[in-house]
């Protein structure tokens, strides 16, 4: 926002210090009980970081609904209609994430076994602070903005007698704006009403709907598709513990015989009477045929 009062950068950055807390909490808290941690494990506070930004927006729409409803003055009330709001969400996504993650665990691959514990319970914290840690910043949030304070120096703003003695950096922090006139509280966000009066109504007439729809099956067909002709490809090096005797030998078959090509095997699928000469023989020329 361009109001100097109704800006959120700080309450941002603390959706985000969210996030943090909860991958620190819960990789320290797994550490301690001694679940191993692989280089795959790295890859999950960025998915923390998507989810958690993600439930700090719902939080922020549901507050900003709430403030604009003048029979919801006390903070107690607005607190409790932003939770009514946005913590069913909220938890129905981090429930199907958790589920998920946790059916992942069940794997045979110890490194994606760890890598889901990590995930599922650095999110369960995710979910603790957002309604917890970020509630309470919500709030205090509020209370700078009723207190008329700025956004970055938390200064009480307002025209000062004496402002055309101080300098613009001053007026900048403390007034609002470097001319010294204090800039008003902004009511409803331009976004919030571009997809009211815009947006919303466009999607509700009956010719765009049967077109969304015809998108969506055609997207839908195009899914299909691309699954039946996805190809599976991991580097197996990754799936291994980092003390594994196997990750030397991934090292060096990578340095010393990867200019090879691919090995060529072939599996004889039934009883072989390997006592028999003819049987050896014809085996050995199969071989040499392939060579």
């Amino acid at each position: 926002r361009l109001s100097c009062i109704r800006n959120n950068t700080w309450l941002a950055s603390c959706g985000v210090l969210s996030s943090g807390l909860a991958v620190l909490s819960s990789f320290g808290l797994l550490l301690f009980c001694g679940v191993p941690f692989v280089v795959t494990v790295a890859n999950a506070p960025f998915l923390i970081l998507g989810v958690g930004v993600d439930d700090m927006f719902i939080m922020i729409a549901s507050w900003e609904q709430s403030t604009r409803k003048k029979d919801k003055s006390s903070v107690k009330s607005l607190l409790a209609e932003t939770y009514a709001e946005a913590a069913l969400s909220v938890t129905i996504t981090t429930l199907t994430d958790v589920l998920a993650f946790f059916i992942g665990t069940w794997t045979s691959f110890p490194s994606v076994r760890s890598f889901c514990i990590y995930t599922g319970t650095a999110f369960i914290f995710c979910y603790v602070y957002t309604l917890t840690f970020f509630g309470a910043v919500l709030v205090l949030n509020h209370k700078r903005e009723q207190g008329n304070r700025h956004w970055l120096s938390c200064m009480r703003v307002g025209v000062d007698e004496d402002q055309a003695e101080k300098s613009c950096l001053y007026n900048v922090c403390c007034i609002g704006s470097c001319s010294g006139q204090p800039s008003q509280p902004e009511s409803e966000h331009p976004m919030s009403i571009f997809f009211k009066k815009y947006y919303g109504p466009f999607l509700t007439n009956k010719w765009i709907k049967v077109l969304m729809v015809l998108l969506y099956g055609a997207y839908l067909g195009s899914s299909v598709y691309g699954c039946t002709r996805i190809r599976e490809g991991i580097d197996l090096r990754n799936l291994a513990h980092d003390d594994s005797y196997i990750i030397p030998y991934y090292d060096d078959d990578e340095k010393y015989f990867s200019t090879y090509g691919p090995r060529v095997m072939v599996v004889v699928t039934e009883s072989v009477d390997y006592w028999n000469e003819t049987v050896r023989l014809g085996i050995e020329s199969c071989a040499q045929n392939l060579e």
